[in-house]
């Protein structure tokens, strides 16, 4: 598997300090945060809410940022500034189905640091 985080163990490693207890803990908490992102931004999506999608992306900022989820981020910041420009057009469509493809993969990556 092509790895698009590869630096995402070794940063939940420094932040666990070898206390593998946290490190399980703060693995799941990452993995349940990119599960949540998904879904609202799902919801967000299909509802037309705006507000919705900014709430979510404003919550999980900071996980993204300091675990280095670039690309998500990246694709986030593009979705934001379709929203602020021109509203859910196709262009937010077109958005969407990659943002789908980000957050699936991020979410695997992190699911296999679960175990």
């Amino acid at each position: 598997m092509t790895s698009y985080y590869p630096e995402l163990n070794q940063r939940i490693a420094e932040m666990s300090d070898g206390d593998e207890e946290f490190r399980v803990e703060l693995t799941q908490a990452i993995y349940r945060g990119l599960v949540e992102l998904k879904k609202v931004y799902s919801e967000g999506s299909q509802e037309k809410d705006m507000h919705k999608i900014q709430q979510i992306r404003h919550k999980l900022k900071p996980t993204l940022s300091m675990f280095d989820f670039g690309l998500l981020t990246h694709n986030l910041q593009e979705g934001k500034e379709i929203l602020e420009s021109n509203g859910f057009d196709d262009r937010f469509q077109v958005h969407f189905a990659d943002f789908i493809q980000h957050v699936e993969q991020a979410i695997k990556e992190v699911e296999l640091l679960v175990n």
